[in-house]
């Protein structure tokens, strides 16, 4: 009897041993949430991400959006479950500055890292998150605004077609945008239109510009799904290379309008790098290292003269 009690007690501790090995060994969660899955621009983030997730050791990374930038109340709930189910880390693209504050907060009241991509939450929310990556949006509004008065000049009528307004990504883009335009030129601008980041949308709204504004010289779309409408609705119209057009982001219908020319350019961010920067700085953080609080991943303004360079290609995806 006693020697099956020893081996039954050494069956029951090998056991253990397993056990505890294999819940060691299990790998940590890190949630990536972004604005949108339906979107060329959040899938590349996505490839970044993924690319970073399988050089980590001992991690899992899952992926999830909204159907729209506009389902905000979606996104807060993606936040909020990820907490719930104690994810060792949330990488977050927030749609709105103010509504996913709260839900940062449930992260850092139960000790969870957050690094921000793409875009910024309200200051209120600063000390939920501990870094951001993305692009300098107000430097690359005004990139795109002086690539468009290099070929409108200075005078005249332009429009801006936007996506969500508030969106921190938007506040800076558009608002560096206008800003350089205000400063540096005498252009008028007929309108600031919402899209809500749904290329339809984009579509009919500057089918309604080019109609109302015939001598329209120029137009700056400011993220991807609104750019591809507008230069859609540029080529529809007969204004294509008429009327100048400068995109943002760089998928490849947006590409392929900067070949054509039915935009002279596009601006170009490295959604490739926030998502494989992102990853690798969450993982930073919940191993304890230190991490820088902001990086710029930078933009490059797309045209006819160098969309083949490696510069180039490099962003366009």
């Amino acid at each position: 009897m006693k020697t099956f009690n020893t081996i039954l007690l050494g069956l029951t501790t090998a056991a253990f041993a397993l056990s505890t090995s294999a819940a060691v060994a299990a790998p940590k969660e890190i949630a990536v949430i972004v604005k949108t899955t339906n979107s060329n621009y959040w899938q590349n983030v996505k490839k970044g991400a993924t690319a970073s997730a399988a050089e980590a050791k001992g991690y899992n990374m899952t992926f999830q959006g909204p159907a729209s930038e506009s389902a905000i109340a979606d996104q807060v709930s993606m936040v909020e479950n990820a907490v719930t189910r104690k994810v060792a880390g949330i990488v977050l693209a927030a749609s709105d500055p103010d509504a996913l504050v709260p839900a940062l907060k449930k992260a850092w009241e139960a000790k969870i890292p957050v690094v921000l991509i793409d875009s910024l939450v309200a200051d209120s929310g600063k000390r939920y998150y501990q870094s951001f990556l993305s692009t300098d949006n107000e430097a690359a509004g005004e990139a795109s605004a002086k690539a468009l008065i290099s070929q409108v000049g200075k005078t005249g009528k332009i429009a801006v077609m936007s996506y969500v307004a508030g969106a921190g990504s938007e506040t800076g883009r558009v608002g560096g945008f206008k800003r350089y335009i205000e400063k540096n030129s005498q252009l008028q601008i007929v309108g600031t239109y919402y899209s809500q980041s749904q290329m339809a949308t984009a579509l009919n709204q500057t089918t309604d510009v080019l109609a109302s504004n015939p001598d329209l010289k120029g137009i700056f779309g400011a993220n991807e799904p609104t750019a591809v409408g507008m230069g859609r609705a540029l080529a529809q119209a007969g204004k294509a290379g008429k009327v100048i057009g400068v995109g943002f982001d760089g998928n490849e219908d947006l590409k392929n309008f900067v070949k054509d020319g039915t935009l002279y350019a596009t601006a170009v961010q490295g959604s490739y790098s926030m998502g494989a920067l992102g990853v690798k700085t969450i993982v930073s953080l919940i191993e304890g290292k230190k991490v820088a609080p902001f990086v710029n991943t930078g933009v490059v303004i797309v045209t006819k003269a160098n969309v083949d360079l490696p510069e180039a290609k490099n962003v366009l995806y």
